[in-house]
């Protein structure tokens, strides 16, 4: 069956499933293989589960015409994707970057949303097999689409956008994280500016951080003519300054040369925020949306799933922050919890996850960035930073550890910033604080 057969069947059922938990009614189930599972054992009972039709790539599954038998059940589903957005005439805007993707994401969908149908990324679906689910899950009444793109390696953006095309583009930031398969921080910028490279090719329309001097430097190598910048220079096509963060931000923003600010209360904590609420911003004018419906977007923004949340337990006001971590991340929280106005200030930090080699250097910087601060309490938490024990700290080799550390000795009456990689669980420790 050719790509085009298929698509015919995809746009008579309108929609695709993965997952025999969650079959969409007259579907089209795609049996994926991973690690620790195969999918196309599962065909049969997706088909009783309600799909319409099966894609499976091992012929001994294939028991009647409701299964499509193809090479790779994964490249079909790719193809699919990428033949079903070369059919949307609508504008794409891809975010990728190291920090701050789905919060950004979420800020474009919350001002985009006020004028237009706008389809975002639902929650992290923003790899090679998230991409084109998402792509698939956007139909004819939609106006715009905000597609995430994630990557731990060299060529993966590029090939997100080689399926996503993406009309417009933004990059976040570019810091330390998948070292171990970036091999360096200059990895790091090449593997993201592969966003750069499709829009230059493409003739897209670039919104970069003007005061970035890694991102400015990686668009001038391309010479990419349509850039929107914003920023805190006067010189950004949208100029932007924290007002304060006591914890939740006060940004104000105008457009340049302009006189007046606006200036908008956000339910946003952490001050490295505040950019990627400029970007929201330049983004919505750039569409044409009014000032007064962007600043309305931004301000009804809630932040979900730990990602700079704020939340006040029965002791304490918690900074929730703990659905990843990296260098430049653990950097940034720890520079707005300096800024904000508390009297009493606990860190507690856990492991960084996939930094290769540098491991041990970057843990005992984030130590040294820690301790700096001089907190009424630091606390770190893993392997990696239980190496470097001293007696400036407590550190506990597990997240259990650290539990019971904080029930034997709780703490009150302060901001506590939880910062850590996902696989650290530090949801474990919210019930302690």
């Amino acid at each position: 069956m050719t790509t085009e057969q298929l698509y015919q069947r995809y746009r008579e059922s309108g929609t695709v499933s993965t997952d025999t938990r969650n079959i969409v009614p007259n579907s089209i189930f795609f049996a994926l293989k991973g690690e620790r599972f195969n999918a196309n054992e599962f065909a049969a009972q997706a088909l009783e589960s309600g799909a319409k039709w099966a894609v499976v790539d091992e012929s001994k599954y294939v028991a009647d015409e409701r299964y499509v038998l193809v090479e790779d059940v994964l490249t079909t589903l790719q193809e699919l994707a990428r033949y079903h957005r070369r059919q949307l005439h609508i504008p794409f805007i891809g975010i990728t970057g190291t920090n701050g993707k789905t919060t950004t994401k979420e800020l474009l969908y919350a001002v985009l949303s006020q004028r237009f149908k706008t389809y975002a990324t639902k929650g992290n679906l923003n790899n090679h097999i998230g991409v084109p689910l998402t792509l698939l899950s956007i139909d004819d009444s939609i106006e715009m689409a905000v597609i995430e793109m994630g990557a731990n390696h060299q060529q993966e953006i590029a090939f997100l956008c080689d399926i996503a095309a993406p009309t417009h583009g933004l990059i976040t930031n570019v810091g330390k994280a998948h070292l171990e398969g970036f091999g360096s921080f200059e990895g790091v910028k090449k593997a993201k500016g592969e966003l750069y490279d499709f829009l230059k090719t493409h003739d897209g329309v670039l919104f970069l951080q003007g005061d970035n001097e890694y991102l400015r430097e990686m668009e001038t190598q391309r010479g990419i003519l349509k850039v929107v910048r914003y920023g805190f220079s006067p010189t950004n096509d949208i100029v932007g300054r924290l007002e304060y963060a006591n914890p939740l931000l006060g940004v104000s923003w105008k457009i340049r040369d302009a006189e007046m600010f606006h200036t908008i209360q956000t339910q946003l904590t952490g001050s490295y925020n505040t950019e990627n609420i400029l970007a929201a911003v330049a983004v919505g004018r750039f569409f044409g949306i009014d000032d007064t419906q962007i600043n309305q977007g931004i301000v009804t923004y809630t932040p979900t799933n730990n990602r700079s949340q704020i939340t006040k337990t029965a002791q304490n006001v918690v900074i929730a922050d703990y659905y990843n971590a990296n260098v430049s991340s653990m950097e940034a929280a720890l520079a707005n919890l300096a800024v904000i106005e508390a009297e009493h200030k606990v860190i507690v930090l856990g492991d960084m996850f996939e930094l290769g080699e540098d491991a041990a250097k970057e843990h005992r910087y984030i130590i040294d960035r820690a301790l700096a601060l001089d907190a009424d309490r630091t606390i770190f938490v893993g392997e990696a930073f239980y190496a470097h024990q001293n007696t400036k700290a407590e550190f506990y080799a597990t997240t259990d550890n650290a539990k019971e550390a904080l029930r034997e000795r709780p703490v009150v009456d302060s901001t506590v910033l939880l910062k850590a990689s996902r696989g650290m669980a530090f949801e474990k420790l919210m019930d302690m604080v």
